[in-house]
């Protein structure tokens, strides 16, 4: 193939396009700014972060890059800041998502490229406005293969797309040459093509670290293809390449849509964020379970419950659902990253609390409920054909993420019940507004960060598209006095 042929070039080009960025994609950057800072905060006393700040922590640099609950003046090489603030974004599960073909969680895209900025911004003269741009252009990138190509179903990581994503949006950030961004697309695809054993099983805690290795090598790429180093070539479409032994095989084919020139990057308006920390599929679940429980006491404790089936996608069936055949997923002693992906479990526990907690409903005691176990084994999930090509509907209007469950009594009567999307949802009962992002951000925030440093984070976050360079160093978190320094940490190698 020509090299204009081939889909690393086009995503190049679709990255270095110069259209406008339209205002209704500079507040949603904005908001997912915020909400990434959020859940960041939430997850900076947990081990897996710990390990990974440690990790960064060890390799200081100038200019560098902020490390988030590290005190301000703290920097380190851009790639190891990506790494630890990669992991703290994702550990909870609890920032954006889209879902189509394959899964995405585009808001794994900012650390690095907020890295990159930090450290790269002096020399070029970088603004808040180029960080919107990098932001943008990854969220389409990411958007458009999440459409096109299906990973999951050759049971290949959702990473895969996320590599070519954070290349494509430093690339835009910094305004490189296309042969540049090509060639740094392919040896992120390249490293980041890996097996969906880290969300299958008994899932262990480099769930939360795969988005960061990602960015990491990303901007290891993007380093590499600036001093002239080449990748695979035709990385997707060659003889040996991603699409013939990983994908559909030598005679597969995948439509990418992309936009065409000077067409705006809006895909980051199709992503929707999550009010619950739990897997994507299972938001509107949730909701429904709250629901339920409000409006009818007489389920919450599950002695009248004879059984329960949620009736729903393919995609929520067999990933987080009885037919993933995973045990763990029954297991009271399974990891929170398991629970996370277990829809019976989650279903039980938001019946009978009513309610929803990142920390409290995945805890050893909670899970461990002789009435929640009771419960929990007697839920179980099926696929509706219906609710599956909803799923996967192209139009807005019709795309769903629910499903009906069926709750049957032990005097044999039953009770149906639907929801079509998460109450978050745009379409849903209680759309995320700036407000709702604000919210989240204050809440999860609370007792981490001191309420000046709440504030503070605020205000620089709302400022972004006019921020100079001097001032891409606000985009940060520090952890309130003490809190970090009481933490022990694992001993490692370096």
């Amino acid at each position: 193939m020509s090299r204009e042929e081939q889909l690393a070039w086009r995503l190049a080009e679709v990255a270095l396009d110069p259209a406008p960025i339209d205002d209704d994609v500079t507040d949603m950057v904005i908001n997912r700014v915020i909400d990434n800072a959020a859940v960041a905060a939430a997850s900076l006393t947990r081990r897996s972060v710990v390990s990974a700040r440690m990790q960064a922590l060890r390799h200081p640099f100038a200019p560098g890059a902020t490390v988030l609950g590290a005190s301000p003046p703290t920097r380190v090489s851009p790639e190891w800041a990506a790494w630890a603030n990669g992991v703290a974004v994702r550990e909870l599960d609890f920032h954006d998502t889209f879902l189509a073909a394959e899964y995405a969680h585009p808001g794994d895209n900012i650390p690095p490229i907020v890295a990159v900025a930090q450290h790269a911004g002096a020399d070029r003269a970088l603004t808040g406005m180029d960080v919107v741009r990098g932001i943008a252009t990854a969220y389409e990138i990411q958007i458009a293969l999440a459409r096109g190509m299906s990973l999951h179903q050759h049971r290949i990581d959702h990473i895969a797309h996320l590599g070519p994503s954070m290349v494509a949006g430093i690339g835009a950030m910094l305004g490189l040459e296309p042969e540049t961004v090509f060639q740094a697309i392919g040896q992120a695809l390249h490293t980041t093509t890996t097996t969906r054993q880290s969300r299958k099983g008994e899932i262990s805690s480099w769930k939360a670290y795969a988005p960061a290795f990602a960015g990491k090598v990303a901007i290891e790429a993007v380093d590499r293809a600036m001093r002239g180093e080449t990748s695979p070539t035709p990385i997707y479409e060659g003889e040996d390449g991603v699409i013939a032994w990983l994908l559909d095989g030598p005679n597969g084919r995948y439509a990418v849509s992309l936009p065409g020139p000077g067409e705006a990057k809006r895909a980051i308006l199709d992503s929707f964020t999550k009010e619950h920390s739990a897997e994507y599929q299972a938001q509107a679940w949730i909701d429904l379970a709250r629901r339920l429980h409000s409006e009818h006491p007489e389920l919450r404790d599950g002695h009248l419950i004879e059984r329960v089936v949620i009736h729903t996608s393919h995609h929520t069936h067999f990933v987080i659902g009885s037919g993933a055949n995973d045990p763990q997923k029954y297991d009271p002693e399974a990891s929170r990253e398991t629970l996370d992906h277990s829809l019976p479990y989650i279903f039980a526990v938001a019946l009978q609390d009513g309610s929803w907690h990142h920390e409290s409903s995945y805890s050893r005691e909670r899970a461990r409920r002789a009435d929640t176990i009771a419960l929990w084994s007697r839920v179980s999930t099926t696929e509706d054909p219906e609710w599956s090509r909803r799923y996967l509907s192209a139009n807005p209007n019709e795309k769903a993420f629910g499903g009906w469950v069926e709750i049957t009594l032990t005097d044999g009567s039953t009770r149906v019940e639907e929801i079509v999307v998460p109450d978050a949802h745009p379409l849903g009962a209680h759309p995320f507004a700036r407000e709702q992002y604000v919210e989240k951000f204050r809440t999860l925030a609370h007792g981490v960060l001191g309420e000046d440093e709440i504030e503070r984070f605020l205000g620089a976050a709302r400022r972004l598209p006019t921020m100079s360079t001097r001032d891409l160093g606000e985009l940060h978190i520090a952890a309130r006095p003490g809190l970090l320094e009481s933490l022990d940490g694992s001993e490692g190698l370096i």
